[in-house]
């Protein structure tokens, strides 16, 4: 009896101790009957947490008697006790859409109710199922006040980016990037460094209150940029891939064989000459007699594609968890010779040493390859139809419109040898130390990067490229930059009340070098820009600076029963370009306040208003806007004959100014978040106004002092606007759903002063109560017309002369006084709508973007006194006396010298469908008899259809005029390059 007993406890003690220890919890998240993905699975009370892979599947360890909690943005939190069960279903219940999301918010999170400064999160839809190459382009138009502009889609080239218009004349508008805590500005990195397929969330910070937190670092607004992370469970592998094409969006064509010929008896007929032959030039004419065109767009164009594959893996246990991603990128442009290519690869770890202590680190490498030489748009639109491109070797011909010489064959720099190549090895570290005890609430972080950008130039343009002597240039560079952080905060909940402080203390120091090497002169082409020493005649140059800042931090949050929340914010950041008879030190305070209605008990019987916000901040931030040694007194060196031999001395560069001190940016905002109708209608309504003061400027100084200008604090200017964004659940079906994001923002800034005299800038087109940058130009009122007196406004005008506007009616038309403000170069508002439709496994997003009220010059109406001698776009006429055009004058050399340097401004409104993406995630059932544990296939659209008045390649991209920019450059003649049209097949995949 007595061993019976004893075997039937010792059962039970073990079934106990087995029950206890539990095992792998399997189950699947939904709403409805859609599932959930990236839901946070947590025991409550462990740091034991995984995610819903896309089929909303998880597995996590976990005994019989824990809980598990649920959370995702966008739904309730739920409590599942297992009570024995290693199998669940849960269905989560939608919530407050927006204000239950806990947000980065820099040093730290909030929840989004909570937040009483001007933060926008991206739309988590937008980071992935697009082909593009670094998440601003996924963000265009998608977030309210943040203006992202495509003024180039070379392969590999970035957006410009500002956020709520310009605070300053000459500074830099972009936005600070902060990953993972670190600065990427300042360090050399780029977005593109960043691969869109690590990206967790983005928080966009607008207001003074939320980016005080940077100081200086946060005059143009801060992008934070969180990388995933891994998860309490076992390995999850992700394979995301997508290939598609890439084609101009657009097409300005040449004009064809009779119309380029017409062109040509049209403006010899307007300049009094008799041509030699029905084309312009002599190489041009044995294919004209034979009727043999060339489509120059065929010549110059290939089918361009883009492909990306991604490879990632994350897990962990309770105390180690992990994410390993690795991703190749490559785009063949549509134009002969651009390309990009990507190598990147990241890894992110956190260590549960002890219960007080984690450790971790984000590491990423990326190399960038835009190697290859690049043929010339420019030059292939100016070609003749009658022009050829190649000679019977095969070999590209000079000059194909010989005996013009004043465009070469845009293909010529297939022949020269290209090296472009840069690379960004970043290495983050963390340790972070919770206190226990009576100090629970209190943590310390210490955060540390460093990361070494090295890149590597080289060219070589030989007798094929026409350079009959050769020239070869090599150029290094290396950026090395580290950032030390000591973070200590501290949070406490006591009966209704919440604080939680922040105290920062940080140091960064970026140090920069270059050599440069050329030589020009070599016997041969054969060593390309190996060899330098090879070359006749040799040149080399250096240079090297660093720059260093530290900064302290201190922030307070307080809230009262959810009800009252109260934001303080100082920061001191001290800055070694800062002049050194002035404070290097600025001090950058900010205070908010928000009022939670909806919480208030006189709410609680409102019906429709389910959340309800208002909130208000004031602060003052900085702005460098200078480089590295710009406030001291520099010299350069200089070369001289002497004795009939070079000597070299030094001459005056820069004169500096000890006194310089930051640019101040004072700013208000007034916000209202809201929820309405159980959860249908959310959304969040910003005006604000900045005042910045003490605007560095070069003033003009007398010449008597050695030098002409100086730096100096003068300017002020004013910066206003109103940014909406309303997110709506229109249906909310069993199998059919649909939901729409819309978002308006209109800014408007002007100048209030610039030299301190209230006088306007005529030569840099800086006006006093107009906006920073403006079209500043005569006013074209049409073309002089056979018959027309132009005596008495224009006197010497002709017919097919530009007419203009006598602006001050004295008779004649001069720069003074006939040229008016034409429009501004930022849009007066911009807006965008997402739809996205689900019906059961399907789903379809379609995003229109509009940006109205920009007005730019149009370099494709210009091409000066060239229309005689080059091929114009079909959509680009002239005048005649027959066809008495108002919109174009003469092809004549007179009549271009009588346009006066007029350069076109028009319109550029537009509005575009930016990109279409349908998604079907297979059914569960099917991926489980593929051995799979998720499978979603996409096909997406990029720049599908533009409505827009402009005339051109696209209203949004850059063309520069011939021999404007640095050669090989962004902004260069040399890269004009048009808007592109892609269209991408990919998946997303998950393996068990």
């Amino acid at each position: 009896m007595e061993r019976r007993l004893l075997c039937f406890f010792l059962f039970l003690f073990i079934s106990c101790v087995a029950m206890a220890q539990g095992g792998p919890v399997k189950g699947r998240v939904l709403s409805g009957d859609s599932a959930l993905v990236n839901v946070s699975v947590q025991v409550k009370g462990t740091s034991r947490m995984t995610q819903t892979d896309p089929s909303g599947q998880f597995t996590i360890e976990a005994g019989s008697g824990d809980v598990l909690v649920f959370t995702s943005v966008g739904f309730a939190t739920q409590e599942v006790a297992l009570k024995g069960r290693k199998t669940l279903e849960v269905r989560l219940l939608v919530s407050n859409k927006e204000m239950n999301e806990v947000i980065v918010v820099g040093y730290g999170s909030q929840k989004r109710s909570d937040v009483t400064g001007a933060v926008v999160s991206v739309p988590k839809a937008r980071l992935s199922q697009l082909p593009v190459t670094n998440v601003f382009a996924s963000i265009e138009g998608t977030v309210a006040g943040m203006n992202v502009t495509t003024a180039s889609s070379v392969p590999g080239a970035t957006p410009s980016v500002s956020i709520r218009g310009q605070n300053s004349l000459t500074a830099n508008t972009e936005p600070f990037i902060v990953v993972d805590g670190i600065p990427l500005s300042k360090t050399g990195g780029s977005i593109n460094d960043i691969n869109p397929n690590d990206i967790a969330s983005v928080e966009i910070l607008k207001d003074a209150s939320a980016v005080a937190i940077y100081g200086v670092n946060g005059s143009n607004g801060v992008i934070l940029i969180t990388t995933k992370r891994g998860t309490t469970g076992k390995p999850v592998i992700r394979y995301n891939a997508y290939v598609g094409t890439e084609n101009l969006a657009h097409i300005l064509k040449p004009r064809d064989g009779a119309s380029f010929v017409q062109k040509w008896a049209d403006y010899n007929k307007q300049s009094g000459l008799t041509p030699q032959y029905p084309v312009p030039n002599a190489a041009e004419l044995p294919y004209y007699n034979a009727g043999k065109t060339t489509n120059w767009m065929d010549v110059m164009t290939r089918q361009g594609i883009i492909q990306d594959h991604n490879l990632s893996i994350s897990g962990g246990t309770k105390d180690v968890r992990y994410f390993i991603s690795g991703d190749y990128l490559n785009e063949k442009g549509p134009l002969y010779g651009f390309n990009y290519k990507r190598v990147s690869l990241r890894s992110n770890l956190d260590v549960t040493l002890t219960s007080f202590l984690t450790v971790g680190t984000s590491l990423f490498f990326a190399n960038n390859n835009f190697d290859g030489g690049r043929i010339n748009m420019l030059f292939g639109t100016a070609m003749s139809p009658y022009a050829q491109p190649v000679d019977s070797t095969g070999n590209y011909i000079i000059y194909p419109m010989y005996p013009e010489l004043l465009y070469t064959n845009p293909m010529l720099s297939l022949y020269t040898d290209q090296l472009n190549r840069r690379v960004n090895a970043n290495g983050n570290g963390y340790a972070e130390i919770k206190f226990p005890g009576i100090l629970s609430g209190l943590k310390y972080r210490l955060n540390a990067s460093y990361s070494f950008l090295p890149t590597r130039l080289g060219s070589y343009v030989g007798r094929k490229a026409n350079d009959l002597n050769g020239t070869a240039s090599v150029n290094t560079t290396e950026t090395k930059s580290y950032i030390l952080e000591n973070i200590v905060s501290y949070t406490k909940d006591f009966d209704k009340h919440h604080i939680d402080v922040t105290g920062v203390y940080s140091a960064q120091q970026r140090t920069y070098d270059s050599t440069a090497a050329g030589a020009v002169g070599f016997i041969n082409d054969q060593l390309s820009f190996n060899n330098l020493g090879a070359g006749a005649t040799q040149t080399s140059n250096s240079y090297g600076d660093m720059y260093r800042i530290n900064s302290q931090m201190g922030r307070v949050n307080y809230s009262y029963d959810s009800r009252y929340l109260f934001t303080a914010t100082v920061r001191r950041d001290g800055s070694s370009v800062m002049g050194s008879s002035t404070d290097k030190y600025g001090v950058f305070p900010s205070v908010a306040a928000g009022w939670t209605i909806s919480n208030e008990s006189f709410m609680k019987g409102v019906k429709g208003i389910d959340f309800l916000k208002l909130r208000g901040s004031y602060g003052k931030t900085g702005n460098e806007a200078i480089g590295v040694y710009s406030t001291i007194t520099t010299d350069v060196t200089a070369r001289y004959p002497f004795n009939g031999l070079v000597a070299t001395g030094v001459s005056a560069s820069n004169l500096g100014n000890n006194n310089l001190h930051w640019e101040n940016t004072k700013g208000l905002n007034v916000g209202i978040d809201f929820t309405l109708l159980n959860n249908r209608v959310s959304g969040s309504i910003d005006a604000y106004h900045t005042k910045t003061s003490d605007i560095l400027l070069r003033r003009n100084i007398p010449v008597t002092t050695g030098f002409t200008t100086v730096y100096d604090n003068l300017g002020k200017v004013d910066n206003k606007g109103l940014e909406i964004t309303v997110n709506t659940r229109n249906v909310v079906g069993p199998d059919f759903k649909w939901e729409s994001i819309i978002n308006f923002s209109t800014n408007s800034n002007k100048i209030v002063d610039i030299y301190g005299d209230k006088k306007s800038d005529v030569g840099n087109k800086w006006f006093i109560g107009q906006p920073i940058g403006v079209n500043y130009d005569y006013l074209m009122t049409g073309i002089w017309q056979e018959g027309e007196d132009a005596s008495k406004q224009d006197p010497g005008a002709k017919p097919g002369f530009i007419k203009f506007a006598d602006v001050n009616h004295d008779g004649k038309i001069t720069a003074d006084s006939d040229r008016v403000v034409q429009g501004r170069l930022a849009p007066k508002w911009m807006g965008g709508l997402t739809n996205t439709f689900h019906y059961k496994n399907f789903h379809l997003s379609v995003f229109i973007q509009t940006v109205q009220g920009v007005t730019k010059n149009d370099n494709d109406l210009n091409y000066v006194d060239e229309s005689g001698r080059r091929n114009t776009p079909a959509e680009v006429g002239y005048w005649t006396a027959e066809n008495k055009s108002q919109s174009f004058p003469a092809l004549t050399t007179a009549a271009n010298t009588a346009r006066r340097g007029y350069g076109y401004p028009r319109d550029a409104s537009y509005t575009r469908l930016k990109d279409i993406t349908l998604s079907y995630t297979v059914p569960q059932k099917v991926v489980d008899a593929m051995k799979l544990g998720s499978l979603t296939i996409y096909a997406s659209g990029r720049n599908l259809h533009t409505w827009t008045k402009w005339i051109g390649w696209d209203p949004e991209s850059l063309q520069v005029q011939r021999g404007n920019g640095t050669p090989n450059t962004l902004g260069s003649y040399t890269n004009n390059y048009p808007n592109i049209r892609s269209i991408v097949l990919g998946l997303n995949v998950s393996l068990r």
